[in-house]
């Protein structure tokens, strides 16, 4: 390569282009993010809720679009597309059609004067087609950039030279007729391809009757539920009552060869449960029924997810897929045909509406940018790439993300495109720093001695105020001490909103700000760099959580709910109007990296941050690389697993950025980002390393499923693995069965392990490959095979392979010859003889890692695997800062999904390791010496082992003495006032927490009694 460019094209502003935009510009490159609508968001912005933990979707995406919106290093190109890619790696023209928007976004102040004035109704894309929009429009409330744009095809001016009116009431003549767009080129190192996806066009289908006006998509049904949809959250039927009975069919638009469409689009199954539990928290008595092949519920937390729907929410799963939509000619009504369980015959049910889970299709759009970029496509449409790289296209320099590269979810989507960012970054490491630009902020306002408060209060669509009494609480904060202003948002942290309140600020003189809203873990920093954008310290905020305290909790107690919303808010202005202007410290830190575990995550992650020009040490217990991988010997595309380990192995060893220490334990960890301290033990010998950042990639272990289908009573039961070195080495079995979900999916492991089925489809096929007369038997509760990988499973019914489901209840009962087992589907008994049984079981979480989540202080979930800090939006993060996590020690996956992970966390470590500094919080504690007695007890109690005994000289008029005083190290204090809370004589006050504070809001909470 010949010329490095340090920035990057992002070609598509859904959440992946947005995850690795942010990843790219906060590691020191320039961003263009080029997006073909006409705001950045994509389908996650849809959304109503997300699952498994049903958060609200525009909630954890808002603070992203505005974080795009704000950065400095990212430049955002809407409505725009690219016409061609030129050069070679490093090096790219990127050509850019900017099409005409008739709007000057410079003039433009979103005030949506211009929008009742046009005559001209549209049916709406963003809802669905469920309500009109106009011809002069925002895409949705929270769109990025909030600039209108006027749909040339729509508007009577432009088609018809009528009208104006729109320019007639824009009063900052912000219109252009005239607008004629333009092309542009971008000169770039790389580009990332994560346009996404499209949704499966139904109407395709005639049997299932989408001319039926209560037949809906399932994107359809998320913009019914949703408070910002067509009928603010109200699902409605076209007569206007709400529905009684709803039913969902799946797979409509994926696992259909015989339309094309012959992959699982891996999220249906659980979009559709998670539409079916929140319709009920709309109506508890409705009546919901998911139609469908298999429950794939593969992910982290599905598998808990589908069985709380099943068993406490009472929806109704049938696994029969109805072939169409009947309509009774005479009342209209919708009813549905299906084979019933359990021997019931064919069945015929009548539903209010129907609901059909609609697939994920390669978009027309990416496949012509998939043409421009020259880069190959599978025979799905998708993107085309490998097992060991999943980011990587067939060409170099050119990396995908997401939906484009294979149907998934969002977090494994956001994986994809850290990781993407992650090769992007390593590709230009030599150029960062060198096209960025550093954010300014105004010159900060002095606090003078008047309080002068206002307070925000956030409906958040419905989450908040379908429950809580917005307006009265507003009203409210209003007469308050010290409150100045107050007002209502319907999502506050929308970029819109997030500008309105710094224009308060200003407007008001503001000196404090309070925001009612949600939690302070995900949304405090975003409003804190409102307050700087302002001119005000970031700690003259405070936010009211009346969400999960309140709204959440209180969702039948409306009255009460809108009582306690008040209290918080009282308490939480009170402690505002003591609040004092913090300020932070910029500190050194060591800028490598530590990585635990050899496996083929960990050796994916060590490789990436080395070939980012850091150093970084991977630490490996054994003695060997490769981790689980090794227990296997072939892939599912065919390839050996050596195939892919000893070239990544070989980099490690011989990588001049990499220091490899096998056969070596975590004994100890002190510090926190920026300046860890690990302690390692090598054959007895204790060593001392220092590191700035650290990956956690421990792996998993196969279960040993001792005491399921008598596995340890026979000699002829063993695991996949074992059965994988069995056809290597050459079976004589002539009758083999596979039980799957041996000690999975039960009261002792709830969760489902992702990789088992695809493991046991490739090895059905390598058996029956290798003799087409063997008998082989799939004995299976879903079969799981996600994704691209159904291919494996129809594959294995080609070969001959008999599959037989069923069920927890009555699972087979297993001999040393034979095997008795009930079919659910066909309600018959059975006896298969067998000479082989090879049981699916799952992976494990290590022993070890209950120890290594208390040295680095970070979490497990139920499991015992590493509990992430968001499980959509960051999943390789813990709350922890400086500590990643990627692969099997997250959660059970296959091998592609552990090296996009890998990649993923190498991307977010290296965006620390990338900077100049590091900063202290402002929020520290401090020690008063003279009141500091030596005690200790504060080094007893904080977690993160801040506070220091330190021995100093006191001198007085009588005596000169040595005593201990403590000392609070700011690099590694969080401020969580343990310490303060602890000392006996308040020799330690934790700033922004102060006892002044803390009584007012104790004294404010009493007023409300």
């Amino acid at each position: 390569m010949s010329k490095l460019v340090g920035a990057v094209a992002v070609a598509g502003g859904g959440v992946a282009g947005i995850q690795s935009a942010i990843d790219l510009a906060n590691s020191g490159l320039k961003v263009y993010l080029i997006e073909n609508s006409t705001s950045i968001g994509g389908k996650m912005a849809q959304l109503d809720k997300t699952f498994p933990t049903l958060d609200c979707s525009m909630c954890t995406l808002s603070p992203k679009l505005a974080e795009v919106a704000r950065h400095p290093n990212i430049e955002l190109l809407t409505y725009s597309e690219i016409t061609g890619i030129e050069g070679e790696a490093g090096d790219f023209t990127v050509k850019v059609k900017k099409k005409a928007t008739f709007v000057d976004p410079n003039k433009c102040t979103a005030c949506g004067l211009c929008v009742p004035k046009c005559p001209v109704k549209v049916p709406d894309e963003y809802n669905e087609g469920g309500n009109n929009r106009k011809a002069i429009y925002l895409a949705f409330p929270q769109a990025v950039p909030r600039v209108y744009t006027i749909d040339a095809e729509k508007c009577l001016y432009l088609t018809k030279g009528k009208c104006g009116n729109c320019a007639k009431a824009c009063e900052n003549d912000a219109i252009n007729y005239d607008d004629k767009g333009e092309e542009i080129e971008i000169n770039v190192g790389s580009v990332i391809l994560s346009t996404g996806f499209e949704p499966f066009d139904a109407t395709q289908l005639e049997q299932y009757r989408m001319d039926h006006p209560d037949v809906v998509t399932s994107m359809q049904f998320e913009r019914q539920l949703s408070s910002s949809g067509p009928f603010e959250g109200h699902v409605t039927l076209s007569d206007g009552t709400h529905p009684k009975k709803i039913a969902w069919i799946q797979c409509i638009g994926s696992r259909s060869p015989e339309i094309g469409r012959r992959n699982c689009s891996s999220v249906c199954c659980m979009y559709a449960t998670k539409e079916a539990m929140v319709a009920m928290e709309h109506d508890s008595e409705l009546e919901t029924t998911i139609f469908n092949i298999d429950v794939r519920a593969f992910g982290k937390g599905f598998e808990e997810f589908y069985q709380k729907a099943k068993n406490e929410k009472s929806v109704r799963f049938i696994n029969s897929r109805p072939s169409g939509v009947e309509v009774d000619p005479n009342t209209n009504k919708l009813s549905l045909k299906y084979e019933g369980e359990d021997g019931n015959g064919t069945c015929r049910e009548e539903f209010d509406m129907v609901v059909l889970s609609i697939g994920l299709t390669p978009s027309k759009s990416s496949k012509q940018l998939v043409d421009i970029a020259n880069v190959e496509m599978d025979d799905l449409g998708f993107v085309k790439t490998k097992i060991d790289c999943p980011v990587e296209t067939t060409r170099p320099g050119i990396f995908v993300s997401g939906a484009m590269q294979a149907p998934k979810d969002i977090p494994d989507t956001v994986a994809d495109a850290s990781g993407a960012a992650s090769k992007a970054s390593s590709l230009l490491s030599s150029e960062r720093g060198k096209l960025v630009t550093e954010k300014q902020y105004p010159t900060e306002k002095e606090i003078t001695d008047e309080i002068r408060t206002g307070v925000v209060v956030c409906r958040c669509g419905i989450n908040i105020g379908s429950i809580v009494d917005v307006p009265d609480v507003v009203n409210y904060a209003k007469d308050l001490s010290g409150v100045v202003f107050a007002k209502e948002e319907v999502y506050a942290c929308s970029s819109d909103s997030l500008a309105g309140i710094a224009d308060l600020v200003k407007e008001h003189d503001l000196n404090r700000v309070v925001v009612a809203s949600c939690t302070p873990r995900t949304h405090e920093p975003l409003f804190r760099e409102t307050l700087m954008e302002a001119g005000l310290n970031p700690y003259m905020f405070e936010l009211a959580n009346i969400r999960e305290h309140c709204s959440w909790v209180h969702q039948n107690e409306k009255d009460k709910a809108t009582k306690k919303a008040k209290d918080i808010v009282r308490m939480s202005v009170s402690r505002a109007n003591l609040l004092q202007p913090l300020y932070k410290e910029k500190v050194e830190f060591n800028n490598s990296g530590l990585v635990i575990g050899g496996g083929i995550a960990g050796m994916n992650a060590t490789i990436d941050i080395a070939d980012k020009g850091f150093h970084v040490t991977l630490v490996e217990k054994s003695a060997e690389l490769g981790g689980l991988l090794n227990a296997y010997t072939k892939l599912q595309d065919g390839r050996s697993t050596s195939e892919v380990l000893e070239p990544i192995i070989g980099r490690v060893r011989s990588h001049d950025n990499i220091t490899l220490m096998t056969d070596t334990e975590l004994v100890g960890l002190e510090g926190s980002m920026g300046k860890f301290t690990a302690h390692l033990k090598k054959a007895g010998v204790d060593e001392e390393i220092q590191c700035g950042v650290a990956i956690i990639a421990t792996g998993a272990n196969e279960l040993v499923p001792e005491g399921y289908f008598s596995y340890g009573k026979y000699p002829n039961i063993v695991t996949q693995s074992k059965l994988e070195h069995m056809i290597d080495e050459g079976t004589d079995a002539k009758d083999i069965v596979f039980i799957q979900c041996a000690g999975g999916r039960n009261n002792e492991r709830p969760y489902c392990s992702r990789a088992c089925c695809t493991v046991a489809m490739k090895n059905a096929i390598r058996l029956k490959e290798g003799d087409p007369d063997r008998n082989v038997y799939v004995l299976y509760r879903d079969i799981r095979t996600f994704g691209r990988w159904e291919d494996l499973y129809t594959q294995a019914r080609e070969l001959g392979v008999v599959f037989m489901r069923y069920t927890e209840d009555k699972e087979p009962e297993v001999g040393e010859k034979s095997i008795k087992m009930y079919d659910s589907l066909l309600n018959m008994d059975f006896d298969i003889n067998y000479d082989l049984l090879a049981l699916s079981a799952p992976l494990v979480a290590p022993e070890t890692n209950e120890g290594l989540g208390s040295l680095f202080k970070v979490p497990l979930d139920s499991n015992k695997f590493f509990l992430e800090a968001h499980i959509k939006l960051r999943p390789v993060e813990f709350a922890t800062e400086g500590v990643f996590l990627c692969g099997t020690a997250q959660a059970p996956k296959l091998v592609d999904e552990a090296v996009s992970q890998a990649l993923a966390a190498a991307s977010r470590a290296c965006t620390i390791l990338s900077s100049d500094f590091l900063e202290t919080i402002g929020n520290v504690s401090v020690v008063d010496p003279e009141l500091c007695i030596g005690c200790g007890r504060c080094t007893m109690v904080c977690p993160y082992k801040a506070p220091e005994l330190k021995e100093v000289v006191v001198e007085t008029e009588e005596i000169t003495y040595t005593t201990k005083k403590c000392e609070i190290n700011p690099t590694v204090c969080k401020g969580c006032g343990s310490c303060a809370a602890e000392c006996p004589t308040g020799a330690i006050t934790s700033r922004h927490y102060t006892a002044p504070q803390i009584m007012a809001v104790i004294k404010a909470y009493g007023e409300g009694l």
